[in-house]
């Protein structure tokens, strides 16, 4: 017979039981009344009442006379103070809360669950907190004024400004997967070294490349990942400084074909190698900024010397493609791309020639 599996959630009771509570059913047991409790600690009985009723804290101080009086260390009576007041304040939090719920509908949360980036919750108000926790903020305000705010580089994407909840999500999984990975602090001038041995891993396997390409980057201030695509989200690449001295590139594949997939990488390398620390560049595909426009230029020319470029219109037969990009030491799907790109042959041409990839859970 098959088991069936049940998700177990946390208790979050919606109301808070005051110590006071407790001490009642104490003294009770103990035959005691308030006022005795009062003459035997010292307090007032005006002091024992409103313990009792959850208006007045058990302070550490009256916590140890309780013991000495009850019988019951101060430890406990401390701790269920304790309790109580994070208790009354988490209900607060949910209240306060409520209004953040119309937020929480722009964020991609079907997604998060379903890469187990968050754990499935029984309410909106628990998805709410769980994703304000995977966001690392207090509530939407704070989420507004991380992402949102008018001075932030975020905004200068038009595909930040038309889904900004998709798109941060992405890039908020990049920052959590760059976090694990531990890199020395960047050097400029190793990194243009560096981008010399990956540009030679185009024409690897993903299985030889992707690894190799991390271990690279790491070695130099970079974190390089590969984050899959967010409905909603266009981005295909990113390159942003999570620190003075550590970059990111995020990538994710997007296109899934290795013309773009390279292209996307030199072009957010030269961002980090020529762009200002304090910018974000996000690539969708946008051309109408000059750091973007001298990011494509920097790219293309990496990948493909402008000594050879004029001979790019004459590459009119598979063979030719295949001959050029073995003496240029590239994969000839990259060259295929930029063909196509510049209008030198359709976009249905020698597409057999490009590497599709695909991720793992494809």
């Amino acid at each position: 017979m098959a088991k069936h599996s049940k998700t177990r959630y946390p208790f979050e009771p919606d109301y808070a039981v005051p110590p006071g509570a407790t001490l009642q059913e104490t003294i009770d047991t103990l035959g005691m009344d308030q006022k005795e409790l009062a003459i035997r600690t010292g307090l007032t009985p005006k002091t024992i009442n409103l313990i009792v009723k959850g208006h007045a804290p058990i302070t550490s101080d009256t916590a140890v006379l309780l013991e000495r009086v009850t019988g019951l260390p101060a430890r406990m009576w401390n701790n269920l103070e304790s309790n109580y007041r994070e208790q009354l304040a988490k209900i607060d939090d949910r209240q306060r809360l409520e209004a953040d719920l119309d937020w929480l509908k722009t964020i991609p949360t079907r997604e998060l669950i379903k890469r187990r980036l968050i754990e499935e919750q029984p309410d909106k108000p628990s998805l709410l907190q769980a994703v304000l926790r995977y966001f690392g903020v207090s509530n939407s305000e704070a989420w507004n004024n991380l992402w949102l705010r008018p001075a932030t580089a975020f905004r200068k994407s038009r595909c930040f400004e038309t889904k900004p909840g998709p798109t941060a999500t992405w890039l908020r999984l990049g920052e959590l997967e760059a976090q694990k990975i531990s890199t020395k602090p960047y050097n400029r001038n190793a990194f243009k070294a560096a981008l010399e041995e990956i540009r030679k891993l185009t024409v690897e396997p993903p299985k030889v490349f992707q690894p190799r390409m991390i271990k690279l980057c790491a070695d130099v201030g970079v974190a390089l990942v590969f984050v899959p695509e967010i409905k909603g989200c266009t981005a295909s690449g990113v390159a942003r400084w999570l620190t003075p001295t550590k970059a990111l590139i995020q990538l994710s594949l997007r296109h899934k074909t290795d013309d773009h997939m390279w292209f996307t990488f030199f072009h957010e390398a030269g961002h980090v190698l020529n762009d200002p620390k304090k910018e974000v560049f996000i690539d969708n595909g946008e051309q109408d900024d000059k750091r973007e426009e001298q990011a494509n230029r920097f790219a293309a020319n990496y990948l493909i010397p402008r000594s050879r470029a004029a001979e790019l219109p004459d590459l009119q037969t598979g063979k030719a493609v295949i001959t050029f990009a073995d003496s240029v030491g590239i994969a000839p799907g990259i060259v295929v791309g930029r063909l196509q790109r510049e209008g030198f042959v359709e976009y249905s041409y020698f597409n057999d020639l490009k590497k599709r990839f695909s991720w793992k859970t494809d």
